[in-house]
């Protein structure tokens, strides 16, 4: 079944649409056309926007209401919008707008109630990419950019902030913020965040989005760690033929000692890709590597070749992970909660490696002793070896220890010691707003939206003229059936039946006397007992006549 013009105009009704009714001779449907052409921007992307006129009427009587005449009509007037969410096909679950005709109260409707879409969120994490959005207005977050946090939710936190040019100077020294509407992303610690000025459009929001969802120096999570190569059971960067690669990890609560190593391993990484591009044009143009390969030449190499990744670790989240890798007496400054006023965080390094031939040996001995598979089940397939860094912070010093430890860990036999590394904690699971209270609240605006047609139409059958008709007629006749009840005669009882009553009385009152006279038989005698028949007043005499 479909809605009554919309099989004609052959819509899709597996999207969100939303019409607007209106009427060319109204002057409020006039003022609101440039409010609702900002509504059409801000729905961009997320639903079909339509807008039909009350003089076609076989299209307007589809999105009207219907009172209980058949009359059809519109409970607010014009302009009236309709919403219908997708998958939408009968009339029962076609929504309607009953608030404020305003851009903000329009939009976030739109986007709760009809999509589902998430609120944004006034808090952040250190974790995740800030996306700061300046608005003039002070609006609700378009339903584009809902959808936006919606996806990136794992990579980025999104949070609004009102613009007022008294504060010009403290967001132009934060973050260069000349005038809003603007988009800030900031990402790691002491880099320039990335500012975009202007309107967006659910196009260039997704550009800028793909671009600026993942920090410079990224971090070691549950979602990341098998597509940075930082993971035991899986494989590097450059692919499983790979049998050895490296993780360089900078571990530590978040805190300004944690900021400033972050701010040195960016360093690092971006004077290696320096490096890298000295080596690509050194090796393009034909010159010697001599130098390069005196300073890192082996760190280098394994960055090219992608065996060599960058991160970092929030040891107080990941405490077990933290605390495996940096087994010492020191490691509670770093990993786990917070116990002194001072933090140490410590930079480490990794060396995965594969032994295919250990693992077809390893893989028969299975086949043979069920004792050894059920030992196997719990270890990893990739070796782990640890080095920890002890030295100065200058990046030269840095750069020189990994690059030797990298070329030790592919030039000597090092033992093959497999073990069962801790789980990365998942820091945030997928938000309540995003999957459970998803659910949750679709029925709950079912509920709603269903009780509110409830009380629509009591309304207006309240508002029917044939009620008051029909109420009267029948107060008249439950007063009729009252009055025919109570003025009714009692019937009148037969001869016969006069006798057994008479008789029946008669057997009472025996009962009655008979219990009383026996009360009265068995009274012990006393000064209160009857007198006497033949008793007389006996005459007292006169004292004085003696």
């Amino acid at each position: 079944m479909c809605f009554i013009g919309l099989c004609s105009l052959s819509l899709n009704i597996t999207i969100n649409i939303m019409f607007q009714l209106y009427s060319k001779g109204s002057n409020r449907c006039a003022r609101f056309l440039e409010t609702w052409k900002r509504i059409a921007d801000f729905l961009e992307g997320t639903a079909t926007i339509g807008m039909v006129e009350v003089g076609e009427v076989q299209m307007a009587t589809s999105f009207a209401e219907r009172k209980p005449t058949g009359q059809f009509f519109f409970r607010n007037g014009l302009p009236s919008l309709v919403a219908l969410p997708s998958g939408c096909q009968t009339s029962d679950c076609l929504m309607r707008f009953e608030g404020d005709l305003s851009v903000d109260a329009v939009t976030d409707w739109f986007a709760t109630s009809v999509i589902g879409l998430p609120r944004i969120l006034y808090y952040s994490k250190e974790s995740l990419v800030k996306v700061i959005f300046f608005s003039k207005t002070g609006e609700r977050a378009a339903p584009f950019v809902r959808q936006a946090a919606k996806h990136y939710w794992a990579h980025a936190s999104f949070g609004f902030v009102l613009w007022r040019e008294e504060d010009f100077s403290f967001w132009w020294n934060s973050f260069e913020i000349e005038s809003a509407p603007a988009v800030v992303f900031v990402k790691d610690p002491g880099l320039r965040p990335v500012v975009f000025h202007g309107s967006l459009n659910n196009s260039v929001l997704l550009d800028l989005m793909e671009n600026n969802n993942q920090h410079e120096l990224p971090q070691l999570r549950s979602v990341t760690s098998r597509k940075l190569g930082c993971d035991a059971r899986g494989y590097s960067q450059a692919g499983n033929h790979v049998t050895s690669w490296y993780c360089v990890i900078v571990a530590g609560r978040l805190s300004p000692e944690l900021n400033k190593m972050r701010e040195v391993s960016i360093l690092n990484f971006n004077s290696l890709c320096q490096t890298l591009r000295r080596v690509q044009e050194l090796q393009s143009g034909g010159g010697d590597l001599s130098i390069d390969k005196e300073q890192s030449s082996s760190m280098v190499m394994a960055l090219k070749s992608k065996r060599l990744t960058f991160a970092w670790l929030d040891g107080e989240a990941q405490e077990k992970y933290c605390s495996f890798y940096l087994q010492s007496e020191t490691s509670y400054d770093t990993c786990g909660p917070r116990r002194d006023v001072t933090d140490e965080p410590k930079l480490f390094l990794v060396r995965y490696k594969r032994n295919e031939t250990e693992a077809d040996i390893e893989a028969e001995k299975t086949q043979k002793n069920k004792w050894n598979a059920l030992l196997n089940e719990d270890v990893d397939p990739a070796s782990q070896l640890v080095a920890r860094y002890n030295g100065s912070s200058e990046i030269p010093e840095i750069i020189k220890w990994i690059s030797q430890t990298i070329s030790d860990g592919d030039t000597r036999d090092l033992p093959f010691y497999r073990t069962k590394t801790p789980d990365l904690v998942p820091e945030d699971s997928e938000p309540m707003w995003s999957r459970g209270a998803q659910s949750v609240l679709s029925k709950s605006i079912g509920v709603k939206h269903s009780f509110r047609r409830i009380i629509s139409r009591i309304s207006d059958h309240v508002g029917d003229p044939r009620i008051g008709p029909m109420l009267l007629l029948g107060a008249l006749m439950s007063f009729g059936t009252i009055w025919l009840s109570r003025s009714q005669q009692k019937p009148h009882t037969q001869p016969g039946q006069q006798n057994e009553s008479a008789e029946e009385d008669e057997a009472v009152k025996r009962r009655r006397e008979r219990s009383r006279n026996a009360r009265k038989k068995d009274k012990p005698p006393s000064m209160t007992d009857s007198e006497p028949k033949d008793a007389y007043q006996m005459p007292m005499s006169d004292s004085d006549s003696e």
